[in-house]
């Protein structure tokens, strides 16, 4: 375990993720919506239950009175906007009816030297479609049908200065909010429990380093050879969440034929990797853990784009008088 180095400097962030289908299966619903704090789901809506309803114990304890109406009138307007968007962008790429599906992601983080980012991205069938760079506070469109949507709505720049205001003013101040709601459990410090082990795949040594049960979630896995971090020659896995509220992750490389190394299969326990002296062909696996605060979150109680004006395709305009693509 090394000190903590190269970490983004990320202390907490507000994410929310909406996920809308034309035609889902009996069961699934139509649109979905989930808040992260810190990388931690907080809040969940879907257009079967009908309600926005808290996912953890402490927003369900701080959140104040009126904001589960709030924040469900909220996602009904945007499982509307997104029914709205599908139907546009659907005639757009002109496709008949079927499964189809759009994707928005947007949030904020809150770094350890002050400042704040944020970003916006939208996507359609698997694919980006949209996204805000908040540095230049332009749109950036990922084909010709996005162009469309990207001239409407940098048309009269009220857009991106809405979506800059969102991100930069409204977000942070929700999280920092939900930070004070949740901040016994997220500013919480577990370190990971690291294991390292080898096997024979085809003929090659595979080495994987996983790391399990820690928090907050920003940590990085290397494998190194000397001073050299092999980063092209290694494959990660995402850091995924438990059911615990930590995370979990792992990293492996094919070091060498197997043929050239007797290790067979074998696990080395407690974050050890085989020892250069018994194999000093092996490279070593290297852990770099965030050891500030650095929990993820996305857009304070309200996702960007929901509070007065909605979110859609069209000129961005109140949800009531919003226009299409």
């Amino acid at each position: 375990m090394l000190p903590n180095l190269r970490v983004p400097p990320v202390l907490h962030s507000l994410r929310y993720l909406h996920v809308a289908l034309s035609d889902p299966s009996p069961g699934i619903p139509q649109f979905m919506s989930i808040g992260f704090v810190d990388g931690i789901p907080f809040t969940r809506y879907d257009s079967e239950r009908g309600r926005v309803e808290p996912l953890t114990q402490w927003i369900k304890d701080g959140a104040e009175p009126g904001y589960w109406d709030r924040e469900t009138q909220i996602a009904v307007e945007n499982q509307q906007v997104a029914a709205r968007n599908l139907e546009i962008l659907r005639g757009r790429y002109n496709q008949s009816r079927g499964l189809h599906n759009t994707q928005r992601l947007a949030g904020c983080d809150l770094l350890s030297d002050g400042s704040v980012d944020g970003s916006y991205r939208l996507g359609y069938d698997g694919w980006d479609f949209i996204s805000f760079d908040l540095g230049s506070g332009t749109f950036v469109a990922a084909d010709s049908a996005a162009e469309i949507t990207r001239r409407r709505w940098e048309g009269d720049g009220i857009e991106a200065e809405r979506k800059t205001n969102y991100l930069t003013h409204i977000c942070p101040e929700w999280l920092q909010k939900y930070v004070g709601y949740g901040q016994k459990e997220l500013e919480r410090k577990e370190p990971p429990d690291v294991h390292v082990s080898g096997k024979e795949e085809h003929g090659t040594l595979i080495l994987s380093c996983h790391a399990y049960g820690f928090y907050p979630k920003i940590i990085a896995v290397n494998w190194m050879k000397g001073d050299e971090i092999w980063d092209q020659k290694t494959e990660w896995g995402g850091v995924v969440p438990n059911s615990d509220g930590t995370f979990h992750t792992w990293a492996r490389i094919e070091a060498l034929p197997a043929g050239n190394v007797g290790i067979g299969n074998r696990e080395f326990p407690n974050g050890d990797s085989p020892s250069p002296s018994h194999y000093p062909h092996f490279p070593t696996s290297v852990i770099v853990w965030n050891l500030q605060s650095g929990t993820e979150q996305d857009q304070g109680g309200i996702p960007e784009g929901d509070r007065g004006r909605m979110d859609g395709l069209g000129s961005g305009r109140d949800s009531g008088s919003e226009q299409g693509c």
